[in-house]
């Protein structure tokens, strides 16, 4: 073989390995677009899946207010379970509203321990999170009519741990309200270098807006809800709300915390909201008001009051049950492409907690209430709840405001003892 052939057939073998090369990245990147493809559609579903459980979720506090305010008379059928009683009255007003709730914490629960550990959007738990909806409407049928057929007794034990995951459900709430009033503090309130723009000024403008609104507001709880000195107990409550208040501006404004006026005039106003829902929730006899707003349940002002409340209810456990970043303990994490766009074992969690929370607010905290028709959160229990979930917002805040602080002068101290001891051994 001549020395012209070799050089052929190297540079032939030459072209065929770089043709091969060429043919196995336009492979690879063929390979990776569908991939980017089936992630963004899997991503698409995914976020589309937290609506429908929020529909769902929805219809069961609609389901919930049936069977206390008109289900005894609608459901005649329900009579002859033998668990519900004589004439049907352990599945109906508390009673049933505990069974319906338990119903949906069992739906929940399934979808939490199922959906727990999926990371990543290729798992096979990701494809149940976000479809199979034939086979999940027949888990939730199940669940629904399960706590139907356990003893009273059963359901009320579920009624008194339900105060406690309805509590931790309010805890969670207040976390995610916070950490969401921060970020936008940093948002609308730049670093210093960036202090001329023109959200900074608009972030001022909102401070000084939020600040007026909550000052107004402990001025109308005053005229509204203490008119006279007899009012002691509605009294003590604004009057601490005005001192929470006080004390929010005053760590903020610390020359070692210097947070600004935004986020402590947002939770300043959000913690006024909180004590007038409590007053609002102090039943109709005892409220001491000014006029008497108490006109009847049929009233459309009340009606309207239910409908939002409702909303409310589903709202908080929405935007609580997507916000896993503000309970993660390292910040490090890198996202990746395939990752699930939110935490879906903690989503299911916060939902089935979620369950637990109507409950409360359909019974008003106690499990024996006969409530009005279109009532919700009525009562001193539902009042006092409210006023301690007040005074947690209010503190939670505070030391989340002071705590990198307290956590410096711990390591310093710290630093201060092991200089301390060294100086003492060494000669």
């Amino acid at each position: 073989m001549s020395a012209s052939e070799v050089t052929t057939e190297g540079t032939a073998a030459h072209v065929n390995l770089r043709d091969s090369e060429s043919v196995l990245q336009v492979q690879m990147i063929a390979s990776l677009e569908l991939n980017r493809v089936h992630y963004a559609e899997g991503r698409k579903k995914s976020l589309r899946a937290r609506y429908y459980f929020g529909i769902l979720f929805l219809i069961m506090n609609f389901i919930a207010w049936f069977f206390r305010d008109y289900g005894q008379g609608v459901l005649p059928f329900i009579h002859h379970i033998k668990a519900c009683g004589k004439e049907g009255e352990d599945c109906f007003h508390a009673l049933g509203v505990l069974r319906v709730s338990l119903g949906c914490y069992i739906f929940f629960s399934v979808m939490f321990l199922t959906t727990v550990k999926t990371r990543k959007l290729h798992e096979s738990w990701n494809l149940w999170h976000s479809g199979h909806w034939e086979v999940k409407f027949i888990i939730l049928l199940v669940s629904m009519a399960l706590p139907f057929f356990l003893p009273s007794e059963l359901v009320q034990i579920y009624g008194e741990v339900a105060r406690i995951g309805a509590g931790v459900f309010l805890l969670l709430q207040l976390v995610s309200v916070i950490q969401f009033i921060i970020w936008w503090n940093k948002y609308w309130i730049p670093d210093e270098e960036r202090k001329q723009s023109d959200r900074w000024s608009f972030g001022l403008l909102m401070s000084t807006l939020f600040y007026v609104a909550s000052m107004c507001g402990i001025v109308y709880l005053y005229t509204t809800y203490a008119p006279r000195a007899s009012c002691s107990l509605n009294l003590f409550f604004i009057t601490w709300t005005a001192i929470l208040l006080a004390a929010i501006m005053v760590v903020s404004l610390h020359s070692k915390v210097n947070r600004g006026l935004l986020s402590s005039g947002i939770m300043a106003s959000y913690i006024v909201f909180l004590c007038w829902c409590a007053l609002r929730s102090e039943p109709a006899t005892a409220r001491c008001q000014t006029k008497n707003q108490d006109k009847g349940n049929s009233d459309w002002i009340t009606i309207i009051g239910f409908l939002i409340a409702i909303f409310a209810i589903v709202i908080a456990a929405f935007s609580t049950g997507i916000d896993s970043k503000s309970f993660q303990f390292s910040e490090d994490k890198v996202e990746q492409e395939d990752d699930i766009p939110y935490s879906y074992g903690f989503f299911h969690l916060v939902f089935s907690l979620g369950a637990m929370y109507f409950a409360m607010l359909f019974i008003s905290w106690d499990l024996n209430n006969s409530a009005r028709k279109w009532s919700i959160d009525v009562g001193w229990m539902s009042a006092w709840v409210r006023v301690i979930n007040e005074w947690f917002a209010a503190t939670i805040y505070i030391w989340m405001l002071i705590s990198p602080i307290v956590r410096e002068n711990k390591v310093m101290n710290n630093g201060r003892t092991v200089q301390e001891t060294v100086d003492s051994v060494m000669p």
